[in-house]
């Protein structure tokens, strides 16, 4: 913490204000307002310290009259929605919602890792008719979510549905819709309607590797690997039998469901990137979840300490604590590995 890295610094901070320090904590985090995760460490202890107002006057400093970035790099440190979205924090936090909302309106970004603070607050404070309004209009769906989360809460199964079945977009414009709709789906033991959605993905998306995991989960999860496997045939047939790692690691866990380990593994060994590090991941996954974890280790040594953490989670599953954290301390034990331009064996991803 002393020499300013500011993850240290946020932790310690939060420790503080953990153990009725938070006003010293408040102290450490204000000269470093203009750093997102540190000005967010600093709304979480404001409260604590009795400086809400405080902090509201920091954050309201750094949002401009007129000025709002139009990209990711445009202002240093603290940007202007980041600065609003923690103002309205604050509000929120002190009863002045209708503020908190006029503040969260004038945003340029809406949305922050797929969520939308404004639908959140919304749905929060039982404003549906304002969530309803804010959600029609919202283009990225976000707003739909947390309106049908409020609904299904409420027990308005057929509400939240609707509200993933966005009329004004189609379907295959919104992926991130339709694989909410049918995880809300099979919750309530609807998993053919579930799957149903999820397979007319497939079809308008062909090869998405996101909406085939789904899937392929949707499968396994309601007891039919079976078919799961049935679909995964008939794009690798349409495909000429070539399929990229990602798309079949799929396999492995439906082949395990349907009691075909030993094929599944046979199968994984004999793909053109059954030799990588990732790949023995997955096959290592597989015998662990068969109760075969002997074998996963053994499969995983070969590509220490690329695989450093699952080794060393099946070592302690079986009872080598020490040699789990030998496998642990092997990466920062490496050597520094010179620059090269040859193709390595990492994943595309």
């Amino acid at each position: 913490m002393e020499v300013g890295h500011p993850l240290a610094l946020e932790f310690y901070a939060r420790l503080l204000a953990r153990h009725d320090c938070s006003d010293e904590a408040f102290n450490l985090l204000e000269p470093h307002i203009d750093d997102w995760s540190l000005a967010a460490a600093l709304v979480d202890v404001a409260e604590g310290a009795g400086r809400n107002e405080k902090a509201a006057e920091l954050l309201a400093a750094r949002i401009p009259d007129e000025h709002r970035c139009d990209t990711p790099w445009c202002c240093r440190g603290l940007d202007p929605d980041a600065a609003i979205g923690l103002l309205a924090t604050i509000r929120e936090r002190q009863g002045r919602i209708d503020e908190a909302i006029a503040l969260l309106r004038t945003r340029d970004k809406t949305s922050f890792n797929g969520r939308d603070q404004l639908a959140d607050l919304l749905a929060r404070h039982d404003r549906t008719r304002e969530l309803r309004a804010y959600a029609a209009a919202d283009v990225l769906g976000h707003a739909a979510q947390s309106l049908a989360e409020l609904l299904e809460g409420r027990g308005d199964v057929e509400g939240a549905i609707a509200a993933y079945r966005r009329p004004d977009v189609p379907a295959a414009h919104d992926p991130n819709s339709s694989v909410k709709l049918a995880q809300l789906l099979a919750r309530h033991d609807r998993g053919n309607e579930a799957i149903e959605v999820m397979r007319n993905q497939a079809a308008a998306r062909n090869g998405d590797d996101y909406i085939l995991h789904t899937l392929s989960d949707l499968y396994l999860k309601l007891s039919r690997p079976g078919d799961g496997l049935v679909h995964l045939d008939a794009l690798a047939a349409a495909r000429r039998g070539e399929e990229e790692w990602d798309l079949f690691r799929m396999r492995l866990p439906l082949m395990a469901a349907c009691d075909r380990v030993d094929e599944a593994i046979e199968q994984a060994r004999a793909h053109p990137e059954g030799d990588t590090w990732y790949a023995a991941s997955y096959i290592a996954e597989v015998l662990a979840d068969a109760g075969r974890t002997e074998e996963a280790v053994a499969v995983l040594r070969p590509h220490a300490p690329s695989n450093g953490h699952d080794l060393a989670g099946y070592l302690i599953d079986l009872g080598h604590i020490e040699e789990a954290v030998t496998a642990l301390h092997q990466d920062r034990l490496r050597p520094p590995q010179p620059p090269s331009t040859a193709r390595g064996a990492d994943p595309p991803f």
